[in-house]
């Protein structure tokens, strides 16, 4: 007696649709998920050029309260009241650290198109980001 063997149907793995599903659903999920995540990060730069400026701001106030006058160039004399190197200015695209430093009694005018990130008059002791977007900063 002779007996037919016959092949298995059982095959371990998954089909061609089992994958395709898979991989559609994660493409999904990540294009739900992916605006999310860069509006966060967006929102922490933000918030780290907030805390940047406050505790510039604070460093220029105690070196007017100590010398009894604003610092002439706050990337340099402020080095005492600063913990650590002189902050970046995150939310710009050149994000750098470098202070543009005005004279007069006069506001700020914001320049764009300067390669520095900060501005500072040394003679009202005010600071702020180099970019109209930011100005009621």
């Amino acid at each position: 007696m002779r007996r037919m063997t016959t092949r298995s149907t059982d095959r371990s793995g998954f089909s061609l649709i089992e994958l395709v599903v898979v991989v559609l659903i994660m493409g999904i999920l990540a294009a739900v998920a992916a605006p999310k995540i860069f509006d966060n990060m967006s929102s922490a730069k933000e918030s780290s050029s907030k805390q940047s400026i406050s505790v510039i701001r604070s460093a220029i106030e105690l070196y007017r309260a100590s010398e009894e006058v604003y610092p002439a160039d706050p990337s340099v004399n402020l080095a005492d009241y600063l913990k650590g190197s002189f902050p970046k200015c995150e939310v710009l695209s050149s994000g750098n650290n470098t202070v543009e430093v005005k004279t007069g009694t006069d506001a700020l005018t914001v320049d764009g198109g300067s390669p520095c990130s900060w501005l500072y008059n040394s003679t009202t002791g005010e600071f702020r980001i180099n970019d109209a977007a930011y100005i009621a900063w």
